[in-house]
């Protein structure tokens, strides 16, 4: 396959899972500012969630103080914002648009309507009216893109490149994600003094839950009250929940060697290393030795796996 287009159906994925994960990211602490808490609480929040998409500098030159409302509007509606949801649904539909040949029509269709739709609902102020619900349709038309692609495209290298992109691009998010929210909130690793904190506790855990769809996963998986460890478990290293760090590393394994070549064996090398650190680790000895450094680390591997992947498979970066 030409480099080319290899480097346009990943970034085509990479861009819609990560408007996706924008998406529950905004939606977390859109649901856990509707909490009882304090505004000081709530603007670490929000500040924390530009912090970990590195962002907090481009905003403050905008908007200056961070707020609720302007941060959710440079993160949707900013066109100028290459992370923000309008920037990568755009950017999604324009890698599709320059491969439309490879694509099956469904998958063509599936990321244009997208396109059109996302820019008719911001212009008649749907997402002002109903946040929640504009956050729903967006991971809505990322699970719809997900399934027309792996239920119509030939299982080829084309297919291999946009699950990489994917699974690339969702091992950063959940990592970032679960980063924000522990780093925000240490206090609750030694649990909750009040009958009122454990309150709190239980809508700040089962909405980070909810944001990456594992809050019925979890009642199923340790049929217990809900406990920050637990939480870490479920998100970095189970398996089996299809949105975790170790489930997403499988896939970049896998997909990897289906496309592998004769410069990548290194790439695949560290791949591996990664997916096996995750196989074999334990919870307690992570959070011995502090959540946030391991996140931190596994976020300059997969950052690092992913500049590997472009020398190796795709196009090169120009200075």
């Amino acid at each position: 396959m030409l480099s080319r287009t290899a480097d346009h159906l990943f970034w085509m994925s990479r861009y819609t899972e990560r408007a996706e994960n924008t998406a529950r990211m905004l939606d977390v602490n859109y649901q856990t500012s509707l909490l009882p808490q304090s505004a000081a609480v709530a603007q670490v929040g929000w500040q924390g969630l530009l912090s970990i998409s590195e962002l907090l500098p481009s905003y403050g030159a905008l908007y200056g103080e961070v707020a609720s409302d302007k941060v959710m509007e440079f993160m949707v509606k900013d066109e100028d914002n290459p992370s923000s949801i309008i920037s990568c649904l755009r950017a999604a539909r324009e890698n599709a648009r320059a491969v439309r040949g490879t694509l099956t029509t469904e998958v063509w269709e599936t990321q244009n309507q997208t396109w059109l739709e996302v820019n008719r609902m911001l212009r008649s102020g749907e997402f002002e009216r109903d946040p929640g619900q504009f956050f729903e349709w967006v991971k809505f038309r990322s699970h719809l893109s997900r399934g027309v692609t792996v239920g119509t495209m030939l299982m080829d290298e084309a297919l291999h490149f946009m699950r990489l992109g994917t699974f690339l691009e969702r091992a950063d998010n959940t990592a970032r994600l679960v980063d924000v929210k522990f780093h925000a909130v240490q206090s609750d690793f030694f649990g909750a003094a009040t009958e009122q904190d454990q309150e709190y506790d239980f809508y700040h855990w089962s909405a980070i839950l909810r944001s990456v769809s594992g809050f019925e996963i979890y009642r199923k998986v340790y049929r217990d009250v809900i406990k920050p460890e637990r939480v870490a478990d479920l998100l970095i290293l189970r398996a089996d929940m299809p949105r975790s760090l170790h489930a997403s590393l499988n896939e970049v394994v896998s997909n990897l060697a289906m496309v592998a070549n004769d410069q990548s064996s290194e790439t695949q090398r560290r791949a591996g290393k990664l997916r096996a650190d995750l196989q074999y680790g334990h919870i307690e000895e992570i959070l011995a030795t502090g959540l946030h450094a391991f996140l931190t680390q596994f976020l300059d591997r997969v950052n690092e796996l992913g500049a590997r992947i472009s020398r190796d498979f795709l196009i090169p970066a120009t200075a």
